[in-house]
Formats: structure tokens, sequence, C-alpha cells
């Protein structure tokens, strides 16, 4: 896509920071005007902007470009409105999204499942997730990203639906598999968009807040299943329905129009991205960091409780950590940290989660875990901004949405592996040896990005 393409608050965002660029065109512009006429003058400014956007994309999607050209950092007020519509769609939507915890008891309660029944059911979902992830990101560089996106929402609100009306366990259980295919359909063109209106020094930022927003959902979801659970369980479905409705109808009236079709030479094709060598290095290290930060999740409340901790210490902390995740944002703006590529502020992600999770591995008292969860939640900004900032450097624009997607995947991989490993190491080895083998693995991490960023950088 060129300058000239994008929407009106992307060329006003890009204007400042590409002024370098600019300059460089019009200098070309006066060169051949001087040696062959007005025509030529035009080829080469053009020529001139499209070698500079290029470059600069290159190497500030995936380095961070810390010596470019400075402006000042983006703020929720100074990114595009269509970022923060997104932001804003997708929290009303996490604050409703607090049913799957339901749909157990309502298969065993409601409709005489047993528990094993029950759990085939609830791994039945999951598997469905992984191809709806694939064919989300397919559809977002095919159909396009603001269709895709209403397309999900709506597919969920009917699952949903459809499970609050269940009447029998097999109209249950085709339900909870329709709710899987299309419950991770609008994450991978979700993350596309932001990445196609944003510049790539502001994209870090842009993902943040996206994390941050979902994250205080989350919590804020939690307290809203507690306050609510009292009810008909059904109703919580009918509900997060409504939520997805809400969702969709925002984004359709809010979000511009699609602008981005690629065919012709730039077609997507069903291997794209699986035979990227760079992609499938970033997936593979992506996979045992998510399985990190998932067996965080499920070993954390086993811990509070070997450890003889009151059980709303797990709910208190990890409250804690959205609220860092919020806090923390204006820590992207800093020189400091502006100055720092994107694989370097990963390794102080990296360097962050491995303290705090040190630091979970002596713990015996609450304010001990919050001050390791202050410490994790702030390595969890840095890492989930910047790896979606590298991953939307390296595709191509008629694919974004694929590489997006099967990036994404490392999540589902994660959360097949990380409750085996979180559970076979805390029966067996205790949770010492759990928290330190994971903090030895976050180093490992820490240390393997310097050679990522020569093998990821080198091949363009």
């Amino acid at each position: 896509m060129s300058l000239a393409d994008a929407p009106d608050d992307l060329q006003d965002d890009r204007r400042g920071a590409n002024q370098g660029v600019h300059q460089v065109a019009e200098q070309g512009v006066r060169q051949v005007a001087e040696q062959g006429g007005l025509e030529g003058a035009e080829q080469g400014g053009r020529q001139a902007v499209e070698q500079g956007d290029l470059q600069g994309a290159e190497q500030g999607g995936l380095q961070g470009a810390p010596g470019g050209a400075r402006r000042a950092p983006a703020t929720w007020r100074t990114l595009p409105g269509t970022v923060r519509i997104l932001v804003i769609a997708r929290a009303v939507n996490r604050l409703g999204a607090f049913t799957l915890s339901f749909l157990a008891v309502v298969l065993t309660v409601e409709l005489g499942a047993t528990v094993a029944q029950a759990g085939l059911v609830m791994a039945g979902f999951g598997v469905a997730t992984i191809p709806s992830r694939i064919f989300g990101g397919h559809l977002a560089d095919r159909l396009g990203r603001k269709r895709t996106i209403i397309l999900g929402l709506t597919g969920c609100a009917v699952g949903q639906t459809w499970i609050a009306l269940a009447s029998t366990l097999w109209s249950a259980v085709l339900a909870a598999i329709l709710l899987g295919l299309m419950f991770e359909i609008y994450e991978p063109p979700s993350q596309a968009v932001i990445a196609d209106v944003t510049s790539p020094a502001d994209r870090p930022t842009a993902y943040g807040l996206l994390g941050a927003a979902m994250a205080a959902a989350a919590v804020a979801a939690g307290v809203l299943a507690a306050a609510v659970s009292h009810w008909d369980l059904r109703w919580l479905f009918a509900i997060d329905a409504a939520s997805c409705l809400a969702c969709a109808l925002l984004l359709a009236i809010a979000l511009p129009a699609d602008r981005f079709s690629f065919r012709g030479p730039a077609r997507v094709t069903r291997a794209e991205g699986w035979r990227d060598g760079r992609l499938l290095l970033l997936f593979a290290v992506g996979t045992v960091s998510a399985t990190v930060f998932m067996t965080l999740m499920l070993g954390l409340p086993l811990t509070l409780i070997e450890r003889g901790l009151p059980s709303y210490g797990i709910g208190l902390i990890l409250a804690i950590s959205a609220l860092v995740l919020v806090a923390a944002q204006p820590l992207q703006r800093t020189q400091r940290i502006r100055n720092l590529d994107n694989f370097q502020a990963m390794t102080l992600g990296y360097l962050l989660l491995a303290a705090g999770l040190v630091i979970n591995a002596f713990a015996t008292n609450l304010p001990v875990f919050i001050a390791a969860a202050v410490l994790w939640s702030i390595g969890d900004l840095f890492l989930l901004s910047r790896s979606f900032t590298i991953i939307a450097g390296i595709a191509p624009d008629h694919a974004r949405g694929r590489y997006l997607a099967i990036y994404g995947l490392s999540w589902g991989i994660a959360t097949a592996i990380a409750p085996l490993g979180a559970t076979q190491l805390l029966t067996h080895a205790g949770p010492v040896f759990l928290w330190l083998t994971c903090a030895l693995t976050a180093t490992v991490l820490a240390g393997l990005q310097p050679t990522l960023r020569r093998r990821i950088t080198s091949s363009l």
C-alpha cells in the first residue's frame, strides 16, 4: 500500500516521522527536473518516497529504528481513531466473555452430562479454536479486516445464543463446537488493523493499549461473573451474546470501510507465511514464551494453595497485574524505552519476567507475590506489544492477517502444553523447581534476542 492510499489519520501520523524521506524526494524531483523535465521529476520523486517508505518500514518495524527521525511519542489521544475505537469495542466485548468458566457447569447441571463428557466438550471447543484463528487470518487478507471482525463477533453471538437455548446435550455440544470455530476469527484482523493504520514506531504503544484494555476488562468480567452467577446460568450466555453483537454493531458503524484489497499478483496463497523461515523461527520462540506465561497463570493459584495463602489471593494478584499493565503504559513513551529496538525491549521484558518468577519460587506471603506480579506484568507489557510489532514488520501487506494468525497459534499450543507441564512439575518437584525452571527458560529467551535480531533482519 502506498502512502497516498493510506487513511487520512495515518497520513498525518507518517508525515512528521518521514520528513527526512520527503526532503530526499524533493531533492530527487529537483535533480531530475533539471535533467529531464517535469515527468521525469515526478517519477524520481515517487521512487525516492517509495524507497524511503520501504526502508523505514523494514528497519523501523523490526528494530524500532532508534536512530531514525524523532517525534513526539504516541498517546491515547494521538493514536489513529481507528485504534481507539477498536480498543474500546474489544474491551466491551471482553466484559461479557466470562461464560466459558460456566460452560462445564451448564453441561453437567442443566443438561445431565458427566464430568468426563463435559471435559471432552471443553476439549473439543479448544481444538476448534485452532482453525478458527487460521480462518480469521485468511479472511482478513481476502475479505477485509472490518468484515472479518464483524463476522467473527456475530458468529460468537450465534454460538452463545444456541448454548443458552439448547435443550439437549448434543445440541449444546454442536453449539460449543460452533462457538470454538468462531471464537478466534476476529483476533488476527483486529491485530492487522492496528498495523495497517499505525507507523512502526507507534505500534508498540497501540498493541500495548489493546493488551492493557483486554486485561482490565478480563478482571472486570470476573467481578461481573461473580455478581450474576446466582442467576439462571443460561442468562450468562445470553449476556455474552449481547456483548458480541454490541461490539459488532459499534465496529460496523465506527470503523472505516475496508481499504485493503489484495488481488492479482499479491493474492494470498494457502501456504503464505508457512514458507517464511523468519515467521517460523519467531513462532517457535513465541510458543515457548506463551507456555511460560500459561504456566504462570495455571501454576500460581496452585502455589498459593500449597503455601497456605488465602483463596482470594489469585484474584487480587490478577487485578493488580491488570492495573500495572494500564498504569505502566507511559513507560512505552519514555525516551529510554523508545531508544531500545524491538529485540532489546524483548530482552528487557524477558529479564523482568524471569525476576518475577524467581521471586515466586521463594515467596511465602501475599505482598511478596504481589511484588513479583508487578515485575512480570511490566515484562508482559514489553513482550506482547513488541512481539506483534515484529510480526507486523516482517509480514507483507497482503498477508499480514495470515502472519498474525500463524503466530497467534503459539498460544493455542501453549494452552495444551502448560496444564500438563505445570501440574507434573508441581506434583513431582514442587513449586520452587517449577518457578526456577520457568525463570531459566525466560532468561534463555532473553539471551536469544540478539541472535533473533540478526537472523530476522539479515534476510531483508
